[in-house]
Formats: C-alpha cells, structure tokens, sequence
C-alpha cells in the first residue's frame, strides 16, 4: 500500500518539530502516522522524543512537566529562602545542554509553526538581581531563572518555578483559564502498569464493547482460553495499599487466575489495549514497546495496535531497539490497510553530534522485512 494513500490531516501530529528540548537540539520528522514505532540505539532520544509529545498534548502543562522531571529523579538543592536549602525540580534538565538563559527556548510541534507549543525561560534581568542583592543581602537567588512561559497559537501562560514567594515575578497575561484543553494521552511503559493503574483503565470502559477487545488481547497469547476479566476488591483494602487486582476467568480453571500470574507479556498486552480504549481522540505513547512481548506474538500485536488506533482515532508512539519487533511492526503495517505505520530511526550524525531521523515508508519497510535488512 502506498503511504500516500491515507490522508494525515486527521492527525494531531502529521508531522513533528522539536526544539531545544532535552538531549534533542533540532529535530524534524517530515511525516508522521497513526501508529508510529522509533527505533535507534539507546541514549539517542527515543524517550526524549516521547516525552516532548507529553508535553505537546498537554500544551506545557505544569503538572506533565514536574512529572517527566520526576520520574527521572531530575533534582536539585535551591535556596529556600526563609525555609533553607530545598530540593526541587532540576528545570534546567528540560531545556538542550541543561542549560537556562534568557535565549533558551522549546519549540514542539507540527511544521506548521503556529501549531507548535513554545517554552521561554524567563530570567531576572541584571538590574533585578541587583535589586534584590540591595533588598535581601543575606540570600540572593541560586539561580536567575525566575518561571517559564509557555505558548501555544494565541494563547500564553506562567509556569512558576522559583521557590520564595518575595520574588520579583513579572505579571503575567495569560491565566490558567486560557491554556487550551490538552489532548487525551496515555503512557506505557517501559516497565509494567501497577494493579492500580489497570484497574483506573478498566473502569473507564467497563461494560463497553472494549472490556473484549482487552479479552482479544490476552488471547493472542493463550488461544481463546480467557473469557472474562474483573477487578475485584479483596479483604476490604484500600485501592491505595493494593487490594484491587485484575483477574481473569479461563476455561480450563476453577477459579479466577490472577492477571500478574500469567507473565509479562500477558500484562503487557491487556494494559495496552486498556489504554488504546482510554486514549480515544488523543496519543497512546508507548516506551520500549517490545518488553515481555515475545518475538513470534510481534506480528499479531502490532495487528491489534492498528486496529484498534484505527477505531478508537489514537495515534500511537512506541520505541523500540529490537529488530524483531521492527519486523513484526513491518508486516502488520503493509497488511493494515486503514493505517499508515511509520518507521523513524534515530542516530547521532558523527561530527555534528546532532539527533537525526530517517523515516521509512510501508514498502521501505516490506522490503527490509523479507530481506532481512536491519533498519533499528
């Protein structure tokens, strides 16, 4: 199938842009599709890359960026003021080469520039400094980043970062009101989903259609022997000290088997078509796709990625580093006919050091696949 049969406009991210973000100094990926997989070696951004999508459906959100700093324990000690030494968020860790000037700048996005999220450090100017150097002789802030604004078509917001409400801040224009609704958006991965956050995706589509298209999936592993899942609720604990787990009715047991007993890759499975139901309208990111799915199952899962982004109107983004997935991938592709799959690699280009992409069409793929020609 010709990847110019399938039209992309339909998609938040026909193509994509990023800026000054993380490891990334300057990245374009000329097209895009509804399901996505990016594959390069490790430490060459295929996690910056999803993370930057993160940040783009949530058009700059405070809360997304301290998550991706939290989850990689991207901390720092700062000057409390009248609370001493504190750590926070290490804020400079999202900008390119950890570093935050007055010119520093995040650009995410589509080609189309308008379209793009646009993240400015906003630092004290010199003559601030001194001001504050005067006002406040026994503590003067460690660092001259003061917030960052984020903008997004013509929209405008403040993402304070600095603690010490004595501050200089600047007024700011724009108000939480005015930050545009984000765009649905789920993560997997790398590791397994907890039991508790299986069980918040199942109540989102419980007694939907999609409770046995999550059923499907387990049976691409287990051949039509799972016919129900629950959550259940055992010993009266709490959701939050793990009493909720999923389970699942097979036909060859007497009792319901717990979710977790059957491996990785049935866990796996299940949460990915949980979260394809959930991500509805929006992105499904998905971080070292290939973990605890086996090599010969590569192909079928790839099949139920793509129908169900299809139906569900998600676009998927996965990474991967192995070649057996990227095989899998291949072939569900150019036999999908409703979705366009895109292959990105990353590298490192040797004497600029700078992240680029190769992207390759569904024939590309076709061929590399029965040829068996590397392209991870």
């Amino acid at each position: 199938m010709s990847t110019e049969a399938l039209d992309t406009k339909g998609l938040h991210l026909p193509d994509l842009v990023i800026k000054g973000f993380r490891g990334i100094e300057d990245l374009t990926v000329s097209r895009l599709g509804q399901v996505n997989l990016i594959s390069g070696r490790n430490s060459v951004g295929k996690t910056s890359l999803l993370d930057a999508i993160r940040v783009y459906a949530a058009r700059g959100r405070y809360a997304t960026l301290l998550d991706i700093l939290r989850v990689r324990e991207e901390i720092v000690a700062v000057n409390g003021y009248d609370r001493g030494y504190t750590l926070a968020p290490d804020w400079e860790s999202l900008f390119h080469g950890r570093r935050i000037s007055s010119d520093a700048f995040i650009s995410i996005g589509p080609l189309n520039e308008r379209d793009r999220i646009g993240i400015q450090a906003d630092c004290l100017s010199e003559e601030e400094l001194g001001l504050w150097e005067s006002s406040v002789s026994e503590y003067v802030p460690d660092e001259d980043l003061r917030s960052l604004t984020v903008k997004f078509q013509d929209t405008k917001h403040e993402v304070p970062i600095v603690p010490g409400p004595t501050l200089p801040r600047k007024r700011s224009r724009g108000g939480a009101s005015e930050i545009p609704p984000a765009i649905p958006c789920e993560i997997q991965g790398p590791g397994l989903p907890s039991s508790q956050d299986i069980s918040g995706y199942w109540d989102r589509i419980a007694l939907t259609d999609d409770e046995s298209k999550a059923i499907d999936a387990l049976n691409l592993i287990f051949d039509g022997k799972v016919e129900r899942a629950a959550i259940v609720n055992e010993n009266g604990k709490s959701p939050l000290h793990g009493g909720r787990r999923a389970v699942v009715r097979m036909v060859d047991k007497k009792r319901p088997v717990p979710l977790k007993s059957l491996g990785d890759g049935a866990v796996r499975l299940f949460s990915v078509a949980l979260a394809l139901a959930n991500s509805k309208g929006g992105f499904l990111l998905i971080d070292e796709v290939e973990n605890g799915i086996r090599y010969s199952l590569q192909y079928d899962f790839w099949k139920m990625v793509m129908k169900a982004a299809h139906e569900n109107n998600v676009q998927v983004f996965a990474t991967t580093h192995s070649w057996d997935c990227v095989r899998g991938f291949a072939y569900a592709a150019t036999e999908t006919e409703e979705v366009e799959g895109h292959l990105v690699r990353l590298f490192r280009h040797r004497k600029s050091g700078k992240i680029r992409a190769v992207e390759y069409s569904e024939r590309d793929l076709k061929i590399a696949a029965e040829q068996g020609i590397e392209v991870r």
